[in-house]
C-alpha cells in the first residue's frame, strides 16, 4: 500500500512538471534566415537599408507571459547601398564602433502561442539602441508551423529623440523617425528544463 501511494505521488509531481515545463517555450532565432530593414524619408528621395542579425534566443513563460533573452544585431552591418551614406551613419549617427550592438530584451509577452497556425503578440521589453534603453511594446504577427515559428513586425524608432543626430542638411531634409521591420526565424520548441539559462 505504501509502494503504491509512493507510486501515485511520483506519478503526480512526475506529470504536474511535464505540465510546468511543456508551458515553458524557447525561440531560438536563426541569424541567417532572419533580417532587419530600415526605411528613412526623405524630401528628395527614400533610403531604404538593412542590418544583420547576430544572435537571439527567449525563453517564455506561457503561463505567465513573462520572457527573458536577448536578440541582438550587429549596428556596424548598416547597409544602404551606399558606401558614402553608410560611413556616415555608421560614423555620426549610430557611432557603431563605441555601440557595435542593439539589443531587444523582451521581459513579457501577451498572447497565446500556438502549437501551430497564425496569432498575433504584443512583446514588451527594452530596446538598447546608441547605449541608451528604451521601454518598447511590438504587436506582432508569429506563424508557427512544426515547431518553426516566423515573425514579421514593423514599428517606428523616434532616433533623435531617443539621442541621436539628424543627418539632415540645408537641401537634403530627412525624418527624425525610422521605419524598421523585423523578419524573425527560428525553433520554438518547449523547453527542456525548468532552470533559466
Amino acid at each position: 500500500m505504501k509502494r503504491l501511494r509512493l507510486f501515485l505521488a511520483c506519478v503526480v509531481v512526475l506529470g504536474s512538471t511535464l505540465v510546468v515545463s511543456a508551458q515553458t517555450y524557447v525561440f531560438e532565432l536563426d541569424p541567417h534566415q532572419s533580417k532587419v530593414s530600415f526605411t528613412l524619408d526623405g524630401n528628395l528621395h527614400t533610403v531604404h537599408g538593412s542590418f544583420q542579425v547576430k544572435s537571439g534566443s527567449v525563453r517564455i513563460d506561457a503561463s505567465t507571459g513573462t520572457a527573458s533573452g536577448l536578440v541582438v544585431v550587429d549596428a556596424t552591418s548598416g547597409d544602404s547601398g551606399n558606401k558614402g551614406r553608410d560611413h556616415k551613419m555608421n560614423k555620426d549617427i549610430l557611432e557603431s564602433e563605441k555601440y557595435p550592438e542593439i539589443t531587444l530584451a523582451p521581459h513579457h509577452i501577451a498572447g497565446l502561442l500556438p502549437q501551430g497556425g497564425k496569432t498575433e503578440v504584443t512583446i514588451a521589453g527594452v530596446m538598447t539602441l546608441h547605449g541608451q534603453p528604451h521601454e518598447v511594446s511590438i504587436t506582432v504577427p508569429v506563424e508557427v508551423r512544426a515547431g518553426q515559428a516566423v515573425a514579421d513586425l514593423t514599428f517606428i524608432v523616434p532616433y533623435v529623440q531617443w539621442g541621436m543626430k539628424n543627418p539632415s542638411t540645408f537641401v537634403l531634409r530627412v525624418s527624425d523617425k525610422v521605419e524598421i521591420e523585423v523578419h524573425a526565424v527560428g525553433r520554438m520548441e518547449p523547453a527542456t528544463s525548468g532552470g533559466h539559462h
